[in-house]
């Protein structure tokens, strides 16, 4: 029973959270956009961008783009971070 209702409810969060709006996962690309400035030098861009996967920066981001940021802007028609 406890099963049968885990699975339901969780189909009924992902079915109104990812109402089929395909966002343009602003917060990823802006934490992205951010690794690609923090130094000219391609090595340490590389360090710092293995460093956000490691330290769950980028997956935050993306969790957060699913979950809130994407739905926010499928219903406001804009994106939450610019």
């Amino acid at each position: 029973m406890k099963t049968t209702l885990a699975a339901v409810a969780l189909t009924a969060a992902l079915a109104t959270t990812s109402a089929a709006c395909y966002g343009s996962y602003s917060a990823f690309h802006k934490v992205h956009a951010w690794n690609g400035e923090v130094t000219s030098n391609k090595w340490s861009k590389s360090a710092v961008h293995l460093a956000l996967w490691i330290i769950p920066v980028y997956e935050l981001a993306i969790v957060g783009d699913f979950l809130i940021f994407n739905t926010v802007e499928h219903f406001t028609d804009k994106p939450v971070f610019k």
